[in-house]
């Protein structure tokens, strides 16, 4: 047992009236623990569930952060003068809704903006469709990259991908407790703004509550990162919405706040209409890869959305239009199967 720990978690986990916020360094350290198991197992199970109940602090996820940044692995600079894009995704997956992000990052890599990846297994609390499940059925496998491939793979093709089992095992060690203990744990935020590379990003992730994009940009700031785009998307991911106007957080540095946030109505570009629904996966897949074929599929207006968006967020194109119009002649002539099959042959 390590009695240091105790400590830590006695500030957090004393009550509603009595419990102590830790400090950033505190925070760090308490994670470090727990990822190199000098915690307990009982110590870590206690910590995670009570962080959950007290509820994270901007400083305690900034704290984590750092830890997360340190112990990580990290993708090698590129020879890129654009920041890496990194695209969040909650671990736990998809259940509801069709994942788009995948499209999203090839339209991105393809047009020369480099595109980090990252997730895991199968994983609680939603136990839903993964992103290394999505990148294998179209005929890449993610999973077995060394540190080195996948730095080669992102210099070739501007898209890469790092898999918790594999690049970060000590984090993946935490896995189990999160099974265990049936909640979602403040580190399911944290992975949605980890960025393991040693250069330039650009953060992208979704939120589902209000309060999470005020803590998410505070950890981000004590970090040193400013440049972010945080989404209210399909299921707390970065996909924007057929359904309703989506409401979205970016950087700007001449306000006082940091930031301003912007309002994207689908109606406005004739893009309205309902998510697409995820389903059967094995028919989402299907889908998937009309889309990237470039023909006509369920998923086709989201992904004209998001393209659009993010190519214009990432600097591609001077306004929003131009990305959709960009985007849809991307997808109707198939060039995105084209820039699959690079990172197929090059993966």
């Amino acid at each position: 047992m390590s009695s240091e720990f105790r400590e830590l978690l006695k500030k957090i986990g004393s009550g509603a009236h009595t419990h102590k916020n830790l400090t950033f360094e505190e925070a760090g350290l308490a994670l470090e623990m727990m990822l190199t198991e000098v915690a307990t197992p009982a110590q870590i199970g206690a910590f995670l569930i009570a962080h959950r109940i007290k509820r994270p602090t901007a400083e305690e996820l900034g704290g984590m952060l750092k830890t997360y940044n340190r112990l990580g692995p990290k993708v090698a600079t590129l020879n890129n003068s654009s920041p890496l894009t990194i695209l969040g995704i909650p671990y736990d997956g998809r259940t509801r809704t069709a994942p788009i992000s995948p499209v999203t990052a090839l339209i991105l890599s393809s047009m020369n903006v480099p595109v980090l990846m990252h997730g895991g297994t199968t994983m609680p609390t939603k136990y839903g469709l993964t992103l290394a499940e999505i990148w294998a059925s179209l005929g890449v496998n993610l999973t077995e990259l060394s540190l080195t491939q996948v730095n080669k793979l992102l210099e070739t093709t501007n898209f890469g991908f790092l898999y918790l089992p594999q690049h970060f095992p000590l984090a993946h060690n935490l896995v189990t407790y999160r099974d265990q203990i049936g909640k979602r744990p403040p580190l399911a935020t944290l992975e949605l703004i980890w960025h393991p590379y040693e250069g330039n990003t650009h953060v992208i992730a979704g939120y589902v509550h209000p309060p999470t994009e005020k803590m998410i940009k505070g950890a981000l700031h004590l970090n040193n990162k400013e440049k972010f785009t945080l989404i209210k998307g399909m299921e707390g991911s970065g996909d924007l919405k057929l359904s309703q106007t989506n409401i979205i957080s970016i950087d700007r540095h001449d306000t006082s706040e940091g930031s301003q946030y912007l309002k994207i109505n689908p109606h406005h570009h004739n893009l309205d209409g309902e998510d697409p629904v995820l389903g059967d996966k094995f028919n989402y897949f299907q889908e998937l890869k009309k889309t990237i074929q470039g023909q006509e599929s369920s998923l086709t207006k989201s992904c004209i959305l998001n393209g659009g968006f993010y190519l214009w967020r990432c600097g591609v194109t001077k306004n929003i239009e131009e990305g959709l119009t960009i985007t849809a002649t991307i997808l109707q002539e198939g060039k995105l199967e084209k820039h699959l099959q690079k990172i197929i042959t090059n993966s």
